[in-house]
C-alpha cells in the first residue's frame, strides 16, 4: 500500500490551471515536489488536504480516499504549510496544549523530545520566535502524534544551515525504519541532492516528471552541455529547463 497515491489532480482558477496532477509516494520514502513559483506545488499540497477543492481526480491516503476518510486519515498526518501563523501573544505551551487534544495519539514524550532537540522554549510567546524558530514549532507538533505521512511546504526555508542540516538528518532518520513517509515542496533543492528518494518536478501546473532521484536525474541528460563534467544538479535542471521554455 502506497503512502500517499494522486491520480488526475484538476483544479481550475481564472488565470491557472492545475492539470492532471500524478504520482504515488510509497511507504518509507522522502519525495521532493520542485517547480518554480506558481507551478503549482502549494495547490497541489492543499488539494491533498482538501484545503481547496479540486474539480477533477482522485487522492488516496495511507490506503484511505480523500475526501471521504479525511478525520481517520489526517489523524495520520503531519502537515507544516507555509503562511501558517499563531495568535502573537499566546505562549506555546498554551498552543500545545488545545492542539494536542485533537489527536488521540499525542505523544508528550516525543513532543518534550523534540522540544530539546530544535531548543525550544515552551514558556516563549510566539511574537518572541524568530522566523525559523516559528517553523520549528509547527514541526515539533507535527511529530508529536505518531503521524505516518508528513507533508511540508518549504519547510527549511527561513531555517539558518545549522538547523537545516538537523531537519534534513531528522528527515532521513524517520524514513528509514519505513513506517513514515514524507512529502514536502521546496525551492532550496540541494535540500533534495541530500536526502530526497524520489523527485515530482510541477511546471506550469502539470508534472513533468516523476521518478525516483537517479532517474529524474538522468531524464534530463539532453540538457547537458560539452562544459558539464557530471550529472546535472537539480537546480540546473530546472533552471535550464525553464530558460528553454521561456525562449520557445
Amino acid at each position: 500500500m502506497s503512502a500517499l497515491r494522486v491520480e488526475n489532480l484538476t483544479k481550475s482558477y481564472p488565470a491557472f490551471t492545475l492539470r492532471d496532477v500524478s504520482f504515488t509516494l510509497e511507504r518509507g520514502r522522502i519525495m521532493g515536489l520542485i517547480g518554480k513559483n506558481g507551478a503549482g506545488k502549494s495547490t497541489t499540497l492543499k488539494a491533498i488536504l482538501n484545503l481547496v477543492h479540486r474539480d477533477g481526480g482522485s487522492i488516496e491516503a495511507l490506503g484511505l480516499p480523500l475526501p471521504d476518510q479525511e478525520l481517520a486519515c489526517k489523524q495520520r498526518l503531519g502537515v507544516v504549510l507555509g503562511g501558517v501563523d499563531f495568535y502573537q501573544h499566546k505562549r506555546l505551551r498554551s498552543i500545545t496544549d488545545v492542539t494536542s487534544r485533537f489527536y488521540p495519539n499525542w505523544d508528550q514524550g516525543a513532543y518534550a523530545r523534540y522540544l530539546r532537540e530544535f531548543d525550544l522554549d515552551e514558556s516563549k510567546r510566539v511574537r518572541e520566535l524568530s522566523a525559523g524558530m516559528r517553523v520549528k514549532y509547527q514541526i515539533a507538533v507535527a511529530l508529536s502524534h505518531q503521524a505516518e505521512l508528513l507533508i511540508f511546504d518549504e519547510p527549511t526555508s527561513s531555517l539558518d544551515p545549522v538547523s537545516r542540516d538537523e531537519l534534513l538528518t531528522l528527515f532521513q532518520a524517520m524514513a528509514a525504519d519505513g513506517k513514515r513517509s514524507i512529502l514536502f515542496s521546496t525551492h532550496i533543492t540541494s535540500d533534495l541532492e541530500r536526502c530526497a528518494d524520489d523527485i515530482t518536478y510541477i511546471k506550469d501546473g502539470q508534472v513533468l516528471s516523476s521518478a525516483p532521484k537517479a532517474d529524474f536525474i538522468a531524464a534530463f541528460r539532453h540538457l547537458r552541455t560539452p562544459e558539464d563534467r557530471g550529472e546535472l544538479t537539480l537546480e540546473e535542471i530546472m533552471v535550464r529547463t525553464e530558460r528553454r521554455a521561456f525562449h520557445v
